[in-house]
C-alpha cells in the first residue's frame, strides 16, 4: 500500500506525484524522491524495482521479510533493515522497516507494524537545511525514529524489573518471581536482537569507509550509534541483574523448602517420642509394676505430654517451629 510519494529539490518539497512519474523526477538535477510503502505486495515491489533500478537481492529480502537488522551496500546504493517493536498485551510484536537508499531516492517499506513515519517526514520538511543533504539524511531520520522508540520499551522493562526486585524477599513469592523474571529476560533478548545489529550498522554508516550516499550525514549516524550503545549497555546491565535476581529467588525457594522440612522434622521428632512411650507401655507385660498401680496410666500420659512439650519448646527456641 502506497503511503506517499514526494519529490524534493534542494531540501524543499517539490511535488507529490504518481508512481509512474518517479523516473521523470529522478532525471532532474538536485532532486530526490522519497516513497513510503506499507505491507507492500510483490507487484508493488516489482514496480519500485523497475522505477529505482533496485538490486534484485535487496528486493528479495524485502519481499520475504524476517531479516536480521543489517546494512548492505549494492554499488552506490544502500539497503537497510531495522526492527520495529510494539507491545501488545504484554507481548512483543516484531515488525520490519526496509529502506532502499540511492543517490537521489529513498524507498521505505514498513511491514507488520502499526508504527508510521509521517512524523519523520514532517520533521525533515521542517529542516530544509538538513534535508538538502539528500537521501542519506532521510535514512538517518528514519533510523533515529526507530531507535527513539526503543527507549520507552527499555524504560518499561526496567520498571518491571524494579517491581520484581521489591518482591524478591516477600514470603511465598519466589516461584512467581522466577516466572516473571524469565518472561522479562525473553523480552530483553528480543530487544537485544533488534539493538545490537542496528548498532553495528550505525557504526558502519558513521565510519570514514561508510557508503558514499551517507557521507554528508556521518555525524548524525554517530549520534544514532551513541544512542544504541547506551541502550545496549543498559540491556546488558538489566540482563545481569535478572540473572542475579533469578539466583536469589532460587535461593529463596531453597530456604523456604528448608523451613518446611525443619517443621516437618520437628513434628516428626515430637510424635516419634510419643510413639516410643506408647509402644513401651502398650506391651502389657505382667512384670511391669505400673500396670497394677492406680496412678500408672495418668503418670504415663503425663510423661508423654511432658516429653512432647519439652521437645516443642526446644524446637521453638531454635526456630524450627
Amino acid at each position: 500500500m502506497l503511503i506517499n510519494c514526494v519529490a524534493y529539490e534542494n531540501g524543499s518539497r517539490l511535488a507529490d506525484m504518481a508512481v509512474e512519474e518517479i523516473s521523470d523526477y529522478l532525471a532532474k538535477p538536485d532532486c530526490f524522491v522519497w516513497v513510503a510503502l506499507r505491507d507492500a505486495t510483490a507487484q508493488e515491489l516489482d514496480q519500485m524495482q523497475e522505477e529505482f533500478a533496485l538490486h534484485e537481492l535487496a528486493v528479495e529480502d524485502a519481499r520475504h521479510g524476517h531479516q536480521r537488522p543489517k546494512i548492505e551496500e549494492y554499488g552506490d546504493s544502500v539497503f537497510a533493515v531495522m526492527h520495529l517493536l510494539e507491545e501488545n498485551n504484554g507481548e512483543f510484536n516484531i515488525g520490519e522497516v526496509n529502506v532502499f537508499v540511492g543517490r537521489n531516492y529513498v524507498l521505505s517499506v514498513r511491514n507488520h507494524s502499526q508504527q508510521g513515519f509521517l512524523g519523520v517526514r514532517e520533521r525533515c520538511e521542517r529542516e530544509p537545511h538538513l534535508l538538502c543533504h539528500g537521501a542519506g539524511f532521510v535514512l538517518y531520520a528514519l533510523m533515529d525514529a526507530v531507535v527513539d522508540r526503543y527507549f520507552p520499551i527499555m524504560d518499561r522493562l526496567e520498571s518491571e524489573l524494579d517491581e520484581i526486585e521489591q518482591q524478591i524477599f516477600a514470603k511465598g513469592a519466589a516461584r512467581s518471581n522466577i516466572e516473571r523474571l524469565y518472561d522479562l529476560k525473553r523480552k530483553i533478548t528480543l530487544l537485544k536482537h533488534a539493538v545490537a545489529p542496528t548498532m553495528e550498522a550505525a557504526a558502519k554508516l558513521s565510519g570514514s569507509r561508510g557508503p558514499e550516499v551517507c557521507a554528508n550525514s556521518r555525524d548524525y549516524f554517530r549520534d544514532v550509534y551513541d544512542h544504541l550503545a547506551r541502550i545496549n549497555a543498559s540491556l546488558d546491565n538489566i540482563r545481569d541483574t535478572i540473572g542475579t535476581a533469578i539466583q536469589v529467588n532460587l535461593s529463596m525457594v531453597t530456604i523456604e523448602d528448608g523451613e518446611v522440612n525443619k517443621k516437618l522434622a520437628a513434628w516428626a521428632g515430637i510424635f516419634a517420642v510419643a510413639t516410643a512411650f506408647a509402644g513401651v507401655w502398650g506391651m502389657n507385660f505382667k512384670a511391669m509394676p505400673e500396670l497394677q498401680w492406680e496412678f500408672g496410666y495418668p503418670l504415663a500420659l503425663l510423661a508423654i505430654s511432658a516429653s512432647c512439650t519439652a521437645l516443642y519448646a526446644n524446637f521453638r527456641r531454635v526456630g524450627w517451629l
